[in-house]
């Protein structure tokens, strides 16, 4: 199986430096230095499927732009390029999940995946007017999910269930194709979830032991279900000619997190309820020593960054065969970034994934679909 490529869209601005964000931390200044206008976000967008990555993850949560509309836009800017368009059960109603679903996928067709974020974080989730509490809200994204994939196939559904109550929803017209759902969550009541529910079950980039306990887990729990999942993992990169080159930029980074900064992040990411957040936080302790978790896995950006914190960074040879020893615990999905998003996806489209294709790990998405890749049409910003 060829392994697939997602890119990032910091639909929360962008710069040469780390960028906050997630869980509920304000992206801070550095995000207005590229702010996310839609033609910046076009131009990230238009790389990415030219280099080949098939889709992007497109954030959710109110410290970002909304991911239906952003993407919903980006769409008549781009050809091919699939969005995996965050979004939070609580928010909207099932029925109409599936109903801007099917019409997403009617008007760029096939190019819609879904990410769907429980939300980990209590005070974020009320400021929506969502008031459960952490084990409630992975409740009703199980009936959430339940009446989604039911309308998908076409059924009138009721749902009288603890959290979501539907009478008579039929769609006029589903999906076709019907998106994948991706889905993430490191504590137990995330994994039943997962298990019943997801295509394509995402960890955070964890170390290589930590990530083969998680997908034998959510193995286990499908099985027990009755189903096969496929699994993902999100990480930033950080990919040079050569590893000294590579390590030099990642201290550029860290040299640019002042310690008020840093203590201030770790205090607020310490109140999280999130399990995959608690996960990341182990990592490195708040402390910027020892940040290299595992070899060429660099947890520095999750010092000031909630959500994925860590790194692979290295020459394109390391990080080809880092990706080469994930695959091989079985995650055939990767979703990467980098700080600024535009330099850093040509920075791993034209170092790393020749190497994975010259391998036979990777093919272009256009030629998988019988097309000549494009030739390099974005401009690329220096480097």
């Amino acid at each position: 199986m060829n392994l697939t490529f997602h890119w990032f869209l910091p639909t929360y601005g962008d710069s040469r430096h780390v960028v906050g964000g997630g869980h509920g931390l304000p992206a801070g200044a550095a995000g207005g230095q590229r702010p996310a206008t839609l033609g910046y976000l076009t131009q990230i967008a238009r790389a990415a499927e030219q280099l080949g990555f098939e889709g992007a993850l497109t954030p959710t949560g109110a410290w970002c732009e909304d991911a239906w509309l952003t993407t919903a836009m980006l769409a008549r800017e781009t050809e091919r390029l699939k969005f995996l368009v965050a979004f939070r059960p609580g928010i909207l109603s099932p029925t109409l999940a599936a109903q801007m679903a099917a019409t997403f996928q009617r008007h760029a067709p096939g190019r819609l995946l879904l990410n769907v974020v429980t939300g980990g974080e209590s005070h974020e989730q009320r400021a929506y007017g969502d008031f459960l509490d952490k084990d409630a809200r992975y409740a009703r994204t199980g009936e959430f999910l339940e009446v989604v994939r039911a309308l998908w196939r076409g059924e009138s559904v009721t749902l009288k269930g603890e959290h979501v109550q539907i009478e008579d929803a039929k769609l006029a017209r589903v999906p076709d194709p019907v998106p994948p759902v991706y889905f993430g969550g490191s504590s137990p009541a995330a994994g039943e979830v997962a298990a019943r529910h997801s295509d394509v079950y995402l960890t955070w980039g964890e170390p290589p032991a930590q990530v083969a306990e998680k997908i034998a887990w959510i193995r286990e729990l499908a099985a027990r279900a009755g189903r096969s999942v496929r699994f993902g993992i999100r990480l930033h990169v950080i990919t040079r000619d050569t590893s000294a080159q590579a390590w030099a930029e990642a201290q550029r980074l860290l040299d640019g997190f002042s310690e008020e900064a840093v203590q201030a992040v770790q205090a607020g990411l310490a109140r999280s309820e999130s399990e995959g957040q608690r996960r990341m936080l182990g990592l490195h302790g708040g402390s910027t020593a020892n940040l290299e978790v595992s070899p060429n896995l660099w947890a520095g950006i999750g010092l000031v960054r909630g959500g994925a914190g860590t790194a692979l960074v290295g020459s394109h040879a390391e990080v080809a065969e880092r990706i080469g020893e994930y695959h091989r615990l079985g995650i055939d999905e990767f979703i990467m970034s980098g700080h600024p998003h535009v330099e850093e996806a040509y920075w791993f489209g034209e170092g790393v994934l020749p190497l994975l294709a010259d391998q036979g790990l990777w093919r272009h998405p256009a030629a998988e679909a019988g097309e000549r890749p494009a030739t390099a049409e974005v401009p690329f910003v220096g480097r």
